[in-house]
């Protein structure tokens, strides 16, 4: 992370159950217009997106968007053993920093959430006790199982490139049901796993406020791939207001090199900045109709 993007920020650490957590709070560039809390990819992904995110973080607080990143428990610099973190926990993160970013911004938050922090931030705000003002989606995880099945196979691929024994993946998976193990650096434990095995989004209460929602693609004339047009569909026929955008960019959280993804930020700016300048106008327009 440059030096730039770390002075624009501020760092601190909230007190949480078991520790503290690591957080790094964007502040809106004069009064915030709106308020976003950050729920990063799992394992290695967040990472690989650390630079991406902070630079639309930055970009989001400059267009008066205060934004707020959090080590989740035993991840980062937070405290704690990333094989003792349980979902349940993580929520629980989630609802120390909604609140703490609630009560600093006073404006309602949004979630931003990539990969798997997507089915997270969907989950979390199905009980959160604060509202949820939009839901911002970088290329998110639909289905743990499909999910938990690639981390199996890395681990596999990663063994057999060693020459290590050979094993199928029900068999690691029937291992990682007894105790925890390691996979791209990672110790998860069987709790673990089940949570995210078990969440499917189709499944989850569908989101109660704006969606804004974006998938990755290679060029410009392909779509979003057909299960995220097949929820998106689901949802807007549940009444919920959804923006899928397909970007050409690359994916930052699989790239082996530090990837920027300027086009998929540059979408992400314009959708939220958008959907804030026409709710001002809206509301300014229905006060000056009242007042006439």
């Amino acid at each position: 992370m440059t030096s730039s993007i770390a002075s624009c920020a501020e760092n601190f650490f909230l007190p949480a159950t078991a520790g503290q957590r690591y957080c790094m709070y964007h502040p809106a560039a004069g009064l915030p217009k709106a308020a976003l809390l950050y729920v990063a990819p799992f394992g290695e992904e967040m990472n690989r997106t650390r630079r991406a995110a902070a630079l639309q973080a930055r970009a989001l607080a400059l267009q008066g968007v205060a934004v707020l990143q959090i080590d989740l428990y035993g991840s980062g610099d937070s405290d704690g053993e990333f094989r003792d973190a349980s979902w349940q926990t993580w929520k629980q993160d989630l609802a120390l920093a909604h609140a703490w970013l609630a009560a600093k911004t006073g404006r309602a938050v949004g979630l931003w959430g990539i990969r798997l922090g997507a089915l997270l931030a969907l989950d979390y705000a199905a009980s959160a006790a604060l509202p949820v003002a939009r839901f911002v989606f970088w290329q998110p995880v639909l289905r743990g199982a499909v999910y938990l099945n690639q981390l199996l196979r890395l681990r596999l691929a990663g063994e057999m490139l060693a020459g290590g024994a050979a094993v199928d993946s029900r068999q690691l998976r029937a291992a990682l049901r007894e105790q925890a193990q390691e996979i791209g650096g990672y110790d998860i434990s069987p709790a673990m796993a089940d949570a995210i095995e078990s969440l499917d989004a189709g499944k989850l209460a569908a989101p109660d406020a704006p969606v804004h929602w974006f998938e990755v693609v290679a060029d410009a004339e392909r779509p979003a791939p057909p299960p995220a047009l097949q929820l998106a569909d689901s949802w807007r026929a549940r009444g919920v207001q959804v923006a899928l955008q397909a970007v050409p960019d690359q994916p930052c959280w699989a790239t082996q090199e530090i990837a920027e993804c300027p086009q998929l930020r540059a979408a992400t700016t314009a959708a939220i900045i958008g959907a804030i300048e026409a709710a001002a106008s809206k509301a300014a327009a229905t006060a000056e109709a009242r007042n006439a």
